[in-house]
């Protein structure tokens, strides 16, 4: 080969590097623990199994395969050992009864539940509150319902109550509305813990080591809690909804998701599209909580209002705060619009409640919980004027 050629093949192959180079993401990690190369992992996810994907003609059929879907991210077998409730301690509270309950949840865990009863005839419309996870691992459902009998974790829940909830206990208030409530601790909080923020990740690997899912099975466990109160006497079936804040309003958008028997859902202060949230510096970025809410793979198929999009057309409400930093604006609008493009498709648009409080941080302050409570009258009591 002469010098000439010798040139043209270094400039030729100096081209080919060069034109390499710029399209092929950088290796390593960056900002927020993200791989190098995530702007074109994220612009892969195109969400296939998205009934907005125009992949789908039937809603029913869609609903089913995504459901599905779902179910089978879960890595959690189904369980058919009976319920076979027991009554551990119980409490007067005028018009309603408080009881501390020992369950059957699954086939592997026998936990305990709080749960309150209406004291006039039923059957009753029914609510299961899921806590949320703020890093407080002492009290899980003693967050939503008032517990009894231990001080000290009377006066840990009652001052989160008083930081997120105007002082009020959701399962409470909502009891005296004449609802029967349930609420149970997800892995590693109250009963089932306490565990430490540092624990998650191994916690999450180690369920992952035996074959199951960490975040399967708070989802499973909460789709059974629904399926105890539908085989109650006292409790109509047909009018059972959900509530949940923060973790919990993911549990409650996903719980709707995963099961039929849910007729309304209220979701606070846990919404947005994976788009918006994957941004360095957010919270869902950091691991650790984040393990309570990954399925493997579930990502590239579905986005997060497309999973709470499988509930449609029953009522949803969905509230966020306007200075919630953990869910920027765009993200939560994001996912708004889409939940509405899917409830419109159903001509159910008026099922559908979306609202950002301008001056409203991560909470779920008394004036949110007037306006979810009625509307969750309106759906699940149809008779109260």
């Amino acid at each position: 080969m002469n010098n000439t050629a010798k040139g043209f093949l270094a400039l030729m192959l100096s081209a080919a590097s060069a034109t390499h180079a710029s399209t092929v993401p950088q290796q390593g990690i960056v900002e927020g623990n993200l791989p190098a190369n995530y702007v074109q992992r994220k612009a892969q996810m195109t969400y296939p199994d998205s009934w907005l994907s125009g992949h789908y003609a039937d809603f029913s059929q869609w609903r089913l395969h995504a459901r599905q879907l779902i179910r089978n991210a879960l890595l959690t077998p189904d369980s058919h050992n009976a319920f076979a409730p027991e009554t551990l301690n119980q409490e007067d509270r005028g018009s309603y009864t408080a009881h501390k309950i020992a369950l059957n949840i699954t086939d592997d865990n026998r936990i305990n539940a709080l749960m309150l009863t209406p004291k006039s005839p039923g059957p009753h419309p029914a609510m299961v509150l899921l806590h949320d996870h703020g890093s407080k691992f002492d009290i899980g459902k003693e967050k939503m319902i008032r517990p009894w009998g231990n001080q000290d974790q009377l006066a840990s829940a009652q001052a989160w109550a008083d930081k997120f909830f105007s002082g009020r206990f959701i399962g409470d208030e909502l009891a005296q509305r004449g609802y029967v409530v349930i609420a149970i601790d997800s892995q590693g909080w109250g009963d089932r813990g306490p565990m430490i923020y540092e624990q998650q990740q191994a916690l999450a690997s180690n369920y992952f080591n035996l074959g199951r899912s960490l975040a399967g099975e708070v989802a499973y466990e909460d789709k059974r809690t629904v399926d105890f109160l539908a085989t109650l006497n006292q409790v109509d079936q047909q009018r059972i909804g959900v509530l949940g804040f923060s973790m919990g309003g993911f549990r409650a958008w996903q719980l709707a998701a995963l099961s039929e028997k849910v007729a309304a859902t209220a979701v606070i202060s846990w919404f947005g599209t994976y788009q918006g949230l994957m941004q360095p510096g957010n919270n869902v970025l950091r691991g650790q909580s984040a393990f309570y809410m990954l399925h493997p793979g579930l990502p590239a198929q579905l986005d997060i209002p497309d999973i709470a999009s499988i509930a449609a057309p029953k009522p949803m409400l969905i509230f966020s705060g306007g200075q919630d930093k953990l869910f920027p604006a765009q993200a939560v609008d994001q996912a708004f619009a889409k939940v509405h493009q899917v409830w419109r498709s159903q001509n159910a648009a008026d099922k559908l409640v979306t609202k950002r409080w301008p001056q409203l941080g991560h909470v779920f302050y008394r004036e949110q919980q007037d306006e979810a409570f009625s509307w969750l009258d309106k759906w699940l009591m149809p008779s109260r004027p």
